[in-house]
């Protein structure tokens, strides 16, 4: 059909939504999952989804079919067909292949994914170029209607379970305390690092495998969820202005107050089996926490689960994609946990888009007012620019000077 037509059901107006088979290297995930097809329906949203997008994370063919999804067998088809694409990785979270995509885009189709809008300056500025809507999922508002449609949240929980399991693996003792006739053994000591979705679920798991866990987060508002959770908070007791950004996000410090914190925090990695960190600021490289001297103070055979590797990482030896062992201590710097967990972390990530898609959908069409919160928050480019003030922001411009 021509671009910007949309076929008419039974008397109403029906927007299509494509799904295309993740194009980043060994990315697992699906944009969308079968069972959330007859929902959208109902909302007048038809899913054309390129043959095997689901296959990796365990989704086939015949399921989307059965749910009243068009399959096809060609990515250019998805792209013509639909009004707006949904997917895991849009261009600025897919740098290299994500190119090959542009040359399908057309003007006035709308993008939905995961993007990395305030760093990816350049796939910003390709994609307005397109004339493409560009609404990015990670930056979702943290307000108490958009939680159903937090994908940082839903991909943190998937981060914060697998940690445990990585560092379970990798140590050489057992997590829970056993009474064996061949002796007692001592439960391991875990020490989660940020207290975010991804540490809160850290402590949970670790606690569910029988750890002595302790946690530290700069938020003194998080005590009660950790203890909650079985978890003993360590107070680290700085002076500070508050830690949390009017968002929800832990907000960037100052280094004289990093300083302090890492001086406080060396007596409680020496006495730790494991050590998550988590802390991430949105746009910021990471900061450190766990220095080479902390990690050098740690017992041989101990184990640092980074989780935030891919932005530098919380630890000063972290090496992203690695496995790195210094002074005996192994550091572990996973990239893209989400995508080892593929069938839930698809299940999450589809229903928070699905929720989003029903937020701006409304009898077939995309309503974008920018006077909502949520859309606001999320839209990227629009009508030929990029329109978000927190992106231009980060790229050093105001929405004058874009003009």
């Amino acid at each position: 059909r021509a671009p910007g037509l949309r076929p008419r059901k039974k008397g109403r107006t029906v927007m299509i939504v494509g799904i295309v088979k993740e194009s980043f290297p060994n990315e697992a995930r699906v944009a969308m999952v079968p069972a959330l097809i007859p929902q959208l329906a109902k909302a007048g949203i038809e899913v054309v989804i390129e043959s095997g997008a689901g296959d990796a994370a365990g989704f086939l063919d015949n399921e989307y079919s059965a749910k009243g999804a068009k399959v096809v067998s060609g990515r250019a088809e998805v792209f013509q067909s639909a009004d707006l694409i949904a997917q895991v990785r849009a261009l600025g979270a897919n740098p290299e292949q994500g190119k090959a995509d542009l040359e399908l885009i057309r003007d006035g189709q709308a993008v939905v994914g995961m993007c990395e809008p305030l760093t990816e300056h350049d796939a910003n500025k390709a994609l307005a170029d397109k004339g493409a809507t560009l609404f990015s999922m990670e930056m979702m508002p943290r307000i108490t209607r958009a939680q159903s449609m937090d994908v940082l949240s839903s991909m943190a929980t998937i981060a914060g379970y697998k940690a445990v399991l990585l560092a379970a693996n990798e140590l050489p003792k057992m997590f829970p305390m056993m009474m064996t006739a061949a002796g007692t053994i001592a439960p391991a000591r875990v020490f989660v690092v940020g207290a975010g979705v991804a540490g809160l679920q850290a402590i949970a798991s670790a606690k569910k495998n029988g750890a002595i866990v302790e946690a530290y987060d700069v938020r003194p508002a998080v005590k009660e969820q950790v203890e909650s959770l079985g978890g003993k908070v360590v107070e680290l007791e700085l002076e500070t202005d508050t830690a949390e950004d009017s968002g929800g996000y832990a907000k960037e410090l100052g280094e004289d107050f990093y300083k302090k914190q890492r001086e406080m925090m060396t007596k409680v990695i020496a006495e730790s089996d494991v050590v998550i960190t988590t802390a991430a600021i949105p746009g910021k490289k990471a900061p450190i926490l766990v220095t080479e001297e902390m990690v050098k103070g740690m017992h041989p055979g101990s184990v640092v689960v980074d989780l935030a590797a891919e932005r530098g990482g919380n630890c000063e030896l972290t090496k992203s994609g690695e496995t790195v062992v210094e002074y005996g201590v192994k550091i572990i710097g996973p990239e893209n946990i989400p995508t080892t967990i593929p069938f839930h972390a698809s299940q999450m990530y589809a229903k928070n888009v699905a929720t989003f898609l029903l937020h701006l959908v409304d009898e077939g069409n995309l309503k974008i007012d920018t006077e909502d919160e949520i859309t606001e928050g999320t839209l990227i480019t629009r009508g030929g620019k990029v329109v978000n003030p927190r992106v231009l922001e980060a790229m050093g411009a105001s929405s004058e000077g874009s003009e």
